[in-house]
């Protein structure tokens, strides 16, 4: 079975998850790349196709490849700068999932924090200079805060365990027919 591991990373923090999700798929066919306007279709069996947070769904770039995949299994990955909590990772992974079309297997989602640029800061700063929403600046601005430290090591470590897990059950599944 082939592997793709294929993401899309605005600041870098989706490219050190594919990074571990690669490191996650043991010793099989698989390939890493970023996912752009030209990236071939058809090129493997199992997807894992990440991406960064756009106002809580993903980027085009990967709304536009995951439309057209038919047939495929497709593993979804993600890094968020605006949220930690399962809560609001599972509206991210449906948002995203109901994209999939239903001709294909849908494995599983791994979403983590991810730091953001610091003109982002720098917004919620003036939001709070000019005494506007002073509860939810101080709420982003500790958001902020706590992104910086993400993705960590543990973040990297569940990535490459969601990684293999998948493989494991995709293959113990092709066992038993």
């Amino acid at each position: 079975m082939q592997y793709e591991v294929l993401f899309v990373s605005k600041t870098g923090n989706t490219e050190e998850v594919a990074k571990a999700i690669y490191r996650g798929i043991p010793n099989k066919r698989k390939d890493i790349r970023r996912l752009e306007r030209n990236t071939q279709i058809d090129i493997g069996e199992t997807y894992f196709i990440g991406f960064w947070t756009n106002r809580g769904s993903c980027s085009i770039e990967v709304l536009d490849y995951i439309s057209e995949l038919h047939g495929k299994n497709i593993a979804l990955f993600g890094t968020c700068g605006m949220g930690f909590g399962a809560e609001y990772y599972r509206m991210i992974e449906n948002q995203v999932r109901a994209l999939i079309p239903d001709d294909n297997v849908y494995l599983g989602a791994f979403l983590c924090q991810g730091k953001m640029p610091m003109y982002v800061r720098n917004k919620y700063e003036d939001l709070l200079k000019r005494g506007q929403n002073d509860d939810l600046a101080l709420h982003m601005i500790h958001n902020f805060d706590e992104a910086l430290l993400h993705p960590n090591q543990e973040d990297l470590q569940r990535a490459e365990y969601f990684a293999a897990n998948i493989v494991e059950k995709l293959e113990a599944c092709q066992c038993q027919r």
